[in-house]
This record gives C-alpha cells, sequence and structure tokens, in this order.
C-alpha cells in the first residue's frame, strides 16, 4: 500500500514509519524539518518537506496514497499560540477528499471522549488535568478531532495516556472507558504497532479506541 505519515519524524511516528516499511508499504514521510529525517530512510521513504500550513506540499504528500496516517500532536508549551494543527488537519482532510483517499488512522487522546465511551472516575480525571493544565493543546486536540470526525472519511482516531519508551510488548488493550479495562500507560512501540494494524482493519472504523498496556 501507499501510505502518507504526517508527523513522521516525531517519538511514534518514525516507529510507524519504521513498521511500515518493514511491513513493505511505499511511505511518503511529511516532515517540517529536514535535519530530523534518519538517515535509514534515505532511499526507502519518499520525505516531503512542508509546514502543516503549507496546502501545496500537504496535497503533494497526499496524492496517490492509499491511507493516511497522522502523528501529529500539540505542543506542550505553555507559552505556544494559536490552533496549527487543527488548520493542518483541515487541511489534510481537504487534499484526502479532493484525491479520493478515504482511510484516516490519527493519533489522539482520550480526554475527547468517544461516544462508546461511558463516564468514569478515569475519563473525568483526564479531562479536567487537560482543560486546567494544557487548555490551549486540549482546545487544538477537539478541533483536530472534529475536522476528522465531520469529515466523512473512513477515520480511525487512536488515543493512548501516557506513552513511554521501551520494546513493544505485544500486549495491548483496546476499547472505551466504562465498557473495556483501559489502564493508563503504553509503550510508543506498541502504539506505533496498534496505529498501523488498523490502516487494513475495519474494527474501530469511525470510532476512538483507547488503548494500554
Amino acid at each position: 500500500m501507499n501510505i502518507t505519515v504526517f508527523g513522521a519524524t516525531g517519538a511514534i511516528g518514525q516507529l510507524i514509519v519504521d513498521q511500515l516499511l518493514r511491513q513493505g508499504d511505499n511511505v511518503t514521510a511529511y516532515a517540517r524539518n529536514a535535519a530530523k529525517v534518519p538517515r535509514h530512510w534515505l532511499g526507502s521513504v519518499n520525505v516531503v518537506i512542508g509546514d502543516i500550513s503549507d496546502a501545496a506540499a500537504i496535497d503533494a504528500a497526499v496524492a496517490g496514497a492509499d491511507a493516511v496516517v497522522s502523528a501529529l500532536g500539540p505542543s506542550m508549551d505553555r507559552k505556544a499560540t494559536g490552533l496549527p494543527l487543527v488548520d493542518g488537519t483541515l487541511l489534510i482532510v481537504a487534499s484526502m477528499q479532493r484525491h479520493g483517499v478515504r482511510r484516516y488512522v490519527g493519533n489522539g487522546t482520550p480526554s475527547v471522549l468517544d461516544q462508546q465511551d461511558r463516564d468514569t472516575a478515569q475519563t473525568r480525571l483526564i479531562g479536567w488535568m487537560a482543560r486546567t493544565f494544557l487548555p490551549r493543546a486540549y482546545r487544538e486536540m477537539i478541533g483536530m478531532s472534529r475536522a476528522v470526525t465531520d469529515s466523512g472519511l473512513d477515520w480511525t482516531i487512536v488515543r493512548f495516556i501516557a506513552p513511554k519508551n521501551g520494546d513493544a510488548t505485544g500486549i495491548i488493550r483496546a476499547g472505551f472507558f466504562g465498557r473495556d479495562k483501559i489502564g493508563w500507560s503504553i509503550t510508543r512501540a506498541d502504539i506505533a504497532a496498534f496505529t498501523t494494524a488498523q490502516i487494513s482493519s475495519g474494527q474501530y472504523s469511525r470510532a476512538a479506541p483507547a488503548i494500554s498496556n
């Protein structure tokens, strides 16, 4: 498959690209900073350099894709301003619609609930912490999610609470709060593995499963 990955040089994005390469997929990696592109991608990955506001570069990256994966996440810097990833996600969605690319798999946060979630102490705490300590990032995640869920695309948003470094465990709890047993932390390698698996899976089509180890 031809897969375009946004946020490709981030901690999770790089793992997603590497996973796709191991599977034999053709990968286009969208990155803002060429200096962050891993050297081992050279010759194996089609790299497109551009800001998240660059409509032309985004369109070039999406053209010809069978699916799009977004590992974009908001800045946790409290001095950050604006909601650039909302506008960028809208550009990605518009480009997918223009080129007839239907499958979108993204990463998200449980502070933005899925309709299948039930109210629990865990969801209330996660939401309160996001609204209280990272209000700008919280608004950005809401806007990014809505840009996707309102798009009419075949989407899946993979939500997680506390990503950590470490090898893939292969043990992933997935589902919805109040219905399934979801813990707190998960390795970035397991996030990458679950995210890439959703590209060809319809299990969570138009849903936002939460995952943990």
